[in-house]
């Protein structure tokens, strides 16, 4: 029977009471920066357009830790899907429910409860400790992590070592630390054709006729063979639209959606390269716009692995796989800087859904981890 009093459990539920649905941030910044103020932190609060980020650093000097989350969620949908409202936390069964409990409120909630430990146990570790975190990380992420890192370059303020906080386990608390994740590159494809009557083809021009060999063509493209830390690249197509609604009309013009996920073994140029010559190849008229949603990264093994790895070995008994699995996360904004990233957080098997939900161990085991993380990257020999 886990202890509903934890001080994890209640922060989390504290967090969860507030309907931070992105890019709001509903208070969460302001709650955790009331716990962080007495532990020495400075608290920075940086707006940009739509969405509230903070930074918060104790001591200047030294090499920099930091925890990164957001405290914005997705929508909850209709609340009568819910076994219990999404925005009241409900404990049953040794379980939290709530929107936000596994992505990613309840890791929030587990970082300042380590820090605050840690803290009284080691007032003058060495190096800082540093939380960055957004309401952005769920909508357009264009004003939170990525402005919040541009800023912190600008005047030269590094991160050496960055945990995020995002649900990375699979079956358990920590039988996944995610070291690495693919690039995302979108694609909008319109390719032009001329609008006519079915009746008379002729006088027509098919677009989605036109443009099928070459989508074929696209889907069936190896791009690379991956590499021991990365699956291969994917292409995906991920919508397709033409006509007028009208069975009689030949469409003037076919809409197509792709994403690639794309490993260390190809950049967004050459990528975007290869579709340019395969549409050309096939004597498309079309336009063609992106939005790169992230670069690769791969955090190569050291210390901040080392300690992360050891620290769940130290709660679990058990070593955690190293994976790059999954979507993208605000760390592919942090790792560029050269900052050692990577992302242990509770399960994620329902994140996004109706009765979100975290298990009262696992937050505790979290806790305890990232403890033990910082122990291990703060009073240690590792601050070189």
């Amino acid at each position: 029977m886990s202890d509903l009093s934890h001080p994890t459990l209640e922060l989390a539920r504290d967090l969860i009471a507030r309907p931070s649905v992105t890019p709001h941030d509903a208070g969460c910044q302001q709650l955790m920066a009331d716990r962080l103020k007495p532990l020495g932190f400075d608290i920075e609060t940086m707006v940009f357009e739509d969405t509230t980020n903070m930074w918060a650093r104790r001591n200047h000097s030294g090499p920099v830790f930091c925890f990164a989350g957001h405290t914005d969620v997705v929508p909850p949908g209709p609340e009568s899907d819910w076994h219990t409202p999404p925005f009241e936390p409900t404990d049953k069964d040794g379980i939290l429910y709530g929107r936000g409990a596994a992505d990613m409120k309840g890791s929030l909630a587990a970082m300042v409860v380590a820090t605050e430990r840690f803290v009284a146990k080691h007032p003058e570790h060495a190096g800082s400790i540093a939380f960055l975190i957004t309401s952005d990380e769920e909508g357009p992420f264009i004003n939170g992590t990525v402005r919040v890192v541009e800023t912190l370059e600008a005047r030269n303020e590094k991160i050496k070592w960055c945990v995020v906080g995002e649900p990375s386990s699979t079956h358990y608390c920590g039988d996944v630390i995610k070291y690495g994740r693919r690039g995302s590159l979108t694609g909008f494809l319109t390719v032009h054709g001329i609008q006519g009557h079915v009746a008379y083809p002729h006088l027509a021009s098919n677009p989605v006729h036109a443009a099928a060999p070459a989508l074929a063509a696209l889907a069936g493209e190896v791009w690379d063979e991956g590499n021991d830390a990365f699956p291969p690249t994917s292409f995906q197509i991920v919508d397709v639209h033409a006509g007028t609604g009208a069975s009689n009309v030949v469409p003037g013009k076919l809409n197509v959606t792709f994403n690639l996920r794309f490993s260390t073994e190809s950049t967004a140029d050459s990528l975007k390269a290869r579709i340019y010559k395969i549409l050309d190849q096939h004597g498309l008229t079309y336009e063609l716009n992106w939005i790169l949603n992230g670069l690769p990264f791969l955090t190569d093994k050291g210390t901040l692995i080392d300690a992360a790895t050891a620290a769940v070995a130290d709660v679990i008994g058990k070593t955690p796989e190293l994976s790059t699995a999954g979507g993208t996360s605000d760390g592919r904004f942090i790792a560029p800087t050269g900052a050692q990233v990577l992302e242990l957080g509770p399960v994620n098997a329902t994140i996004h859904k109706v009765n979100e939900q975290v298990s009262h161990d696992d937050l505790i085991k979290l806790t305890d981890m990232y403890e033990r993380i910082l122990e291990r990257v703060l009073v240690s020999d590792n601050m070189g």
